[in-house]
């Protein structure tokens, strides 16, 4: 059966979570800055990490106090919660079959450090 390139696959709902109750974890400004060191450099125009990066001490204390209120507030901002996915042809099979593309998702940076310390 062919999928469609925006078909969300079935959910079984069969997901079990531990609810952990209590004060959030404290992120430190080390955590934050191996995230920085982790991403990915030269990929994409806008808030990129070299720019983050180049700020040094502002930049992962910015980052720092973005996930503090993240995780104090309890929610994300709304923007954050969706990205942009596009097909991209892998240079092999049919033009026509889902399984030559990739999908490379658009967010923006500073989300994608927040995501990986997270």
């Amino acid at each position: 059966m062919k999928k469609l390139i925006n078909e969300e696959n079935e959910w079984d709902h069969r997901i079990e979570v531990t609810l952990i109750e209590g004060p959030a974890d404290y992120i430190t400004m080390g955590q934050v800055a191996v995230a920085l060191k982790k991403m990915k450099r030269h990929k994409a125009p806008g808030l990129v990490t070299e720019m983050i990066q180049s700020t040094e001490d502002i930049g992962t204390q910015w980052i720092s106090h973005l996930c503090h209120s993240i995780v104090k507030e309890g929610c994300i901002q709304e923007n954050w919660k969706s990205s942009m996915l596009l097909p991209i042809y892998n240079g092999k099979g049919d033009l026509t079959e889902c399984r030559s593309y990739r999908g490379i998702g658009l967010l923006e940076h500073a989300v994608k450090v927040v995501e990986r310390i997270f």
